[in-house]
């Protein structure tokens, strides 16, 4: 795996684990937050799969 692709799967695993934490909270989630990291999560995972497959950042950093 690509040191950039890496960088974007670890993003997009913190967004899960927000969106997650969010959803599961015992009181009073905030699903307005979980549905923007979960959708923040994929974007970034899309991200990495681009990156790995060659296609250019097009100068955005992480």
């Amino acid at each position: 795996m690509k040191p950039e692709t890496r960088e974007w799967v670890e993003k997009a695993e913190g967004d899960f684990r927000t969106a997650r934490r969010e959803l599961l909270a015992p009181d009073s989630p905030n699903y307005d937050a979980a549905c923007f990291h979960a959708q923040q999560c994929a974007e970034k995972y899309l991200k990495a799969r681009l990156v790995e497959a060659g296609y250019p950042s097009q100068g955005s950093t992480i």
